[in-house]
């Protein structure tokens, strides 16, 4: 296949032609390298591209007809005038003959010696005709399996579909699959199948259990050579890739057993508001104060990162001002509105959180977000940075929200702890507690959330270390203080989550019961 003196590739070809696009080539001939195969094949096997529309680009390019060999029945008689070593060492296929003309199915008509060979073979001219790679090797193995039955298009089609079920999926069908379906996770391990996470639960694909290469390669797919290199010195690392065609994912690779897991996100484009989370409308008030610090906490895997990004659109449409990002990786990409928003990465655009707040001030953020607060000098800049005009959003793992108050404190040395408590006590707003939990009816899941507002009242119990007292004080309805477990009593009485779903996930399960009348 010529244009002017040099060979030109297939990809290039078609997308030169408008077939496909630069980026699905990309991920085509990555996973090309990696698994190896014909380009044609791995496009159709990646559903970029039809077999019909491939074959008909073919016979254009090359001058001779296509075949596709689905719709084809091949006498037993015909297949007999090859050798079936000849069949499988050349790669071809007689599919007819007549008295002076073989038609011969070949991956690569221009191969001249082929041509030249079974011409001499047979005596008889060859007509090539053009058929796909994966075709052509699963017919050759259904011939060699069952020599006197011939090819037939149903038998083909089994084959090819016992091929397409021995082979690992690609990862474009993977993230294409997470990203339409209802999940929040997608987890590949070595030893089980592709697996999905739904309503906390891990549900297995009915497919063949992955290999440890098979998860190098989806990992290897998502990497450039420096993040595989960093990876492997690490153990692990985290990042977000996008996809023109499917969308942006959070991605998290890790070692075990001396193999390859990863865990895959989807990221919405759009970042949602506060009601399509369904928050509360007052979060926005503390969103657009001024200065102060505003925990978001929660178990792992509950939405903090999405509520996060919630606070900030707000913040950009509201507001004119500076916002400065921290991100372990950047999950949702803002576009600025009223603010300016600089999202630098950690790992791309700075070491780490500690490294990147020391130099925050540089920038002249009026908004500090840190993905998440996790050692004592990132916590004491987010403080100076809440008591000297900035406004600080950041996220924490704690399970409710005096428990995020204790955890603050308790990373600092003992003989800190008490300039710490007041030191919070004077600079925080608002500690935020959610858990998402699963609705009663249908898929997906809601949030409960419980509020820790730093009234007169709260400041007093975090400088006297009575945190504790928040809690054991508990009336409904204060405005300072609400528990989740009031959040998910109204769940259930709304009939949104189920009384045994709520009781699950509630922080103290009396007052829940008594709460909705179900002691």
């Amino acid at each position: 296949m010529k244009t002017g003196a040099e060979k030109q590739r297939l990809g290039e070809l078609l997308v030169e032609y408008g077939l496909i696009t630069t980026n699905q080539l990309k991920d085509a001939l990555k996973r090309q390298a990696q698994v190896g195969g014909q380009i044609g094949s791995i496009l159709i096997e990646m559903g970029f591209i039809t077999t019909d529309e491939l074959l008909d680009f073919l016979s254009r390019q090359l001058g001779v007809p296509s075949a596709n060999l689905l719709k084809l029945d091949v006498d037993p008689q015909v297949l007999k005038i090859l050798p079936a070593d000849k069949i499988k060492t050349m790669k071809v296929l007689p599919i007819g003959v007549d008295e002076d003309t073989v038609t011969l199915a070949m991956v690569n008509p221009n191969d001249m010696m082929t041509l030249n060979e079974v011409e001499f073979s047979l005596g008889k001219k060859v007509q090539p005709v053009v058929v796909p790679s994966a075709q052509m090797e699963a017919a050759i193995k259904s011939l060699l399996e069952h020599p006197e039955e011939g090819i037939s298009k149903e038998k083909l089609e089994q084959e090819l579909k016992r091929e397409e079920k021995r082979k690992p999926p690609s990862l474009m069908s993977l993230l294409k699959y997470l990203a339409k379906s209802p999940a929040t996770d997608m987890l590949l391990t070595a030893g089980v199948p592709p697996s999905i996470k739904i309503h906390n639960e891990v549900k297995r694909a009915s497919m063949e259990a992955l290999t440890p290469k098979d998860c190098e390669n989806y990992a290897r797919q998502m990497m450039s050579e420096n993040d595989w290199e960093y990876f492997c010195r690490k153990g692990d690392h985290n990042f977000a890739v996008t996809y023109p065609d499917i969308g942006r994912f959070r991605v998290s690779v890790y070692k075990q057993r001396n193999s390859v897991s990863i865990t895959l996100r989807y990221i919405k484009e759009i970042v949602p508001s506060l009601r399509e989370l369904n928050l509360p409308e007052w979060l926005q008030e503390y969103a657009l104060k001024p200065q102060g610090l505003i925990l978001i906490s929660g178990p792992a895997g509950h939405g903090k990162t999405t509520t996060m990004a919630a606070l900030v659109d707000l913040i950009n449409t509201h507001r004119r001002c500076n916002i400065v990002t921290l991100e372990d990786p950047i999950e949702y990409l803002h576009k600025h509105k009223n603010s300016n928003v600089n999202q630098r990465e950690i790992g791309l655009d700075t070491e780490s959180f500690k490294k990147g707040l020391r130099h925050i001030f540089r920038y002249d953020p009026d908004v500090i977000v840190v993905g998440e607060l996790r050692d004592v000098e990132s916590f004491e800049i987010a403080l100076h940075a809440a008591d000297t005009g900035h406004l600080v959003i950041s996220t924490i793992n704690a399970s409710n929200a005096t428990a995020t108050i204790e955890r603050i404190i308790s990373i600092f040395p003992p003989h800190q702890q008490n300039m710490i408590r007041i030191r919070l006590a004077d600079s925080l707003l608002l500690v935020f507690t959610q858990k998402l939990v699963p609705l009663k009816e249908g898929e997906g899941r809601i949030v409960a959330y419980e509020k820790l507002v730093n009234s007169y009242r709260i400041k007093n119990l975090i400088r006297e270390a009575k945190t504790h007292q928040i809690r054991s004080q508990i009336q409904s309805g204060l405005d300072d203080f609400s528990s989740i477990d009031f959040s998910l009593a109204e769940l259930y009485k709304a009939g949104k989550i189920t009384f045994e779903d709520g009781l699950m996930f509630a922080d103290n399960g009396e007052l829940y019961r008594d709460i909705t009348g179900m002691s």
